[in-house]
């Protein structure tokens, strides 16, 4: 008898209770080096003289991470709009 095999490609997500919360962000920059990809969202702060965004958190990875993000990211959104869609 063999024992059960783990399902390939699950992973569980634990998250800490300050990410649990989250940010809000209406501002990302994106950087592109030859060795990392890094994101920067941040706040674009109301009218005022001059445009500030303060930066509220910064993601770093590589670029074959940044791949798979934007490929989840994007088949995320093309879901909800799908949905949307179907709900009209």
């Amino acid at each position: 008898m063999t024992e059960p095999q783990p399902q390939q490609g699950k992973v569980k997500v634990v998250l800490s209770e300050q990410a649990q919360a989250g940010i809000y962000s209406n501002a990302v920059s994106v950087n592109v080096s030859s060795n990392e990809v890094v994101l920067d969202f941040g706040y674009l702060m109301p009218a005022g003289q001059e445009r500030v965004v303060k930066v509220l958190q910064r993601v770093n990875m590589t670029h074959k991470t940044a791949e798979s993000f934007l490929k989840v990211f994007q088949n995320a959104v093309l879901d909800f709009r799908n949905k949307q869609k179907e709900g009209k």
